[in-house]
């Protein structure tokens, strides 16, 4: 196990909540890069990933590029650039809005489908932590609890 003074080979912390920020700062930018070499064996970006999973789960209704990018993990994403590269994979539709010219309704694809079952299939990803289930629990209820007080 390394330690996140090893990692950036800085002993000395402001104060214990400091040391967290930047640790969770370190182990994000971590995880995130793991997760493009993971996903890039798949052919997708994380950010990909992540519009897939949300239009698995309308399925088999259509939403608005605006309605993804509002559930995106990412938010500075640029939807309409990686909605048209996902389009361009067929793996989903893309139609103008009948009600607004400037929006377009997203669908995912049976090959969209398809890819997430495969990506589903592999553990991989869901072993990026070397946590336990009951480790993954109390982390997840941390970080719900750190970003509860802004």
């Amino acid at each position: 196990m390394s330690r996140i003074e090893e990692e950036i080979s800085q002993n000395k912390f402001k104060s214990a909540r400091q040391k967290a920020v930047i640790n969770l700062i370190y182990t994000a930018n971590w995880l995130q890069s793991r997760q493009q070499e993971y996903f890039k064996t798949f052919g997708i970006t994380g950010q990909q990933f992540n519009i897939l999973r949300i239009l698995k789960g309308q399925f088999p209704i259509s939403i608005s590029g605006t309605e993804i990018k509002s559930r995106m993990l990412d938010r500075n994403s640029d939807v309409s650039r990686l909605l048209d590269r996902l389009a361009a994979k067929k793996f989903i539709t893309k139609n103008t809005c009948p009600n607004d010219k400037r929006a377009s309704d997203v669908r995912i694809t049976e090959t969209g489908l398809a890819l997430l079952n495969q990506i589903g299939k592999d553990q991989k990803q869901d072993d990026m932590l070397s946590l336990s289930d009951e480790e993954a629990g109390r982390l997840s209820d941390l970080l719900d609890k750190a970003r509860s007080g802004n």
